[in-house]
């Protein structure tokens, strides 16, 4: 498994392909085949029973570039409770 710079949550840009120029939220990453899902982008029709659904593809990691990273998640900090 690598450890890649972009992460889900993160904003990024699409720098080459058909959806040059857009930008959006990172979705998934598959960092074993380095593809990402982005939002808005590499749209595909699927066929369900509910009917026809359109969702995002994965997209090659090398063809987009970081606009903003996702925000850290803070962690809770453990409260000692003392008893005096």
């Amino acid at each position: 498994m690598r450890k890649l710079k972009i992460k889900t949550g993160a904003t990024v840009e699409v720098i080459a392909g058909a959806d040059k120029g857009k930008q959006g939220t990172v979705l998934a990453i598959n960092s074993d085949t380095l593809k990402v899902r982005v939002q808005g982008v590499r749209m595909q029709t699927h066929y369900e029973q509910e009917g026809l659904k359109q969702i995002e593809g994965f997209i090659d990691y090398s063809n987009i570039k970081l606009v903003k990273q996702a925000a850290a998640k803070k962690k809770a900090a453990k409260k000692a409770s003392k008893n005096a």
